[in-house]
């Protein structure tokens, strides 16, 4: 179903970081809605012991003048964990031991026409995070980055710079909230509202939607493309456990 694309809309490492101040929304992306203020769902399937961070995540969110941003209880058995299938019109949050492959966190997003985000999912990588390797506000600085990109937020910088917010990409890892400048960002992302509304909305022609994401020589991008069968595209970015240095 998933033919994954050699262009990345943006690559880390390769190019200069933008200032903190530069926009750092992700393409054009954003989920269609008739009105702001608007709620979005964020489905649950994460174990009790990631519940905290995935509160702590929602409520700093909807600190957002323009989003709401509440939690719906969902499967957290092993199976829908590792498959964190999307569902259509809301954010998919799932943590689970994937593997020692390299990432903490991935944020996928379905894109159709207009840039308008259909569904979303955000993983949490336990092979890491149980390895006693990182702590609990590197936990909450990878729930709050992967949450974020599924509204169609970049990063603020790839330079390894301390931004002071969860959108940085640094080794640190120790923001576990946005700061001011995302929550300007969302305002000018979702300053435009839609004739029609993807969030909520039941799409029947919408993939059961998996990335494929990174073939093991392209382990330097933070963003993968792939074109799907009906014509829209699975955008992923991924967190990688070395982010500054790259995969290893």
């Amino acid at each position: 179903m998933l033919a994954l694309t050699s262009l990345a809309l943006t690559t880390a490492f390769a190019v200069g970081a933008a200032p903190a101040s530069a926009n750092h929304a992700w393409n054009n992306y954003h989920w269609a809605r008739t009105a702001n203020p608007f709620t979005l769902k964020v489905v649950d399937s994460n174990t009790a012991d990631w519940d905290d961070n995935q509160a702590f995540a929602l409520t700093d969110w909807s600190g957002s003048t323009v989003m709401d941003v509440v939690r719906e209880a969902g499967d957290d058995s092993t199976r829908a964990r590792k498959r964190c299938a999307m569902i259509s019109g809301k954010i998919h949050s799932c943590n689970a031991s994937y593997g020692f492959n390299g990432w903490l966190g991935l944020a996928s997003i379905n894109i159709a026409s207009g840039g308008h985000i259909t569904q979303g999912s955000a993983k949490m990588n336990d092979s890491y995070f149980n390895s006693g390797s990182y702590t609990e506000t590197n936990r909450q600085h990878v729930m709050c980055q992967e949450i974020g990109h599924d509204f169609g937020l970049t990063h603020q910088d790839e330079s390894g710079a301390d931004l002071n917010t969860c959108m940085d990409y640094a080794d640190a890892l120790d923001n576990p909230s946005p700061n001011k400048h995302d929550y300007d960002q969302l305002e000018t992302i979702y300053s435009h509202t839609d004739p029609s509304t993807t969030i909520g909305a039941s799409i029947s022609s919408l993939p059961d939607a998996v990335p494929s994401w990174a073939p093991a020589t392209q382990k330097t991008r933070s963003v993968y493309v792939d074109k799907l069968d009906d014509g829209t595209e699975l955008v992923t970015f991924v967190l990688w456990a070395n982010p500054i240095h790259g995969w290893r």
